[in-house]
């Protein structure tokens, strides 16, 4: 009986040996897949908010302007918040805004830098864009 639960302890190590490392990329593809929700998200937001103010918010003001209100007389025509908060990637890096965008030169960019936290880069790495 031992050598019966010795080889059920080998069979088992040669399954996980096999399995396991199918799984460890689905963490990467779960994060880039929420990083890519999170900015349609944004993206939809910043919609709306030019609905009601007629104009993206400034490089100064970036996203935190789909909490709170603008200063200024902006803040009448603001309806928001537009989102009910702010929050990081998902590698813990807030979410870049440039308006006017490079990608987008009439109307704005939001990024996520990836897990590297730089721009650029490649896989994991890579940035994650409205474009």
């Amino acid at each position: 009986t031992l050598i019966e639960i010795m080889v059920v302890v080998v069979i088992l190590g040669i399954l996980a040996a096999t399995i396991i490392p199918q799984f460890m990329g689905t963490t990467t593809d779960a994060k880039i897949g929420a990083a890519k929700a999170h900015i349609a998200e944004l993206e939809s937001a910043l919609g709306r908010l030019y609905i009601h103010m007629d104009r993206y918010p400034t490089a100064d003001e970036g996203l935190k302007v789909l909490v709170d209100p603008p200063t200024g007389d902006d803040n009448k025509k603001w309806r928001g918040p537009y989102i009910t908060q702010l929050r990081n990637d998902p590698w813990d890096h807030p979410y870049q805004y440039r308006c006017p965008g490079t990608h987008h030169p009439s109307s704005f960019d939001i990024w996520s830098q990836g897990a590297d936290g730089a721009e650029g880069g490649e896989g994991e790495n890579a940035d994650i864009g409205n474009w």
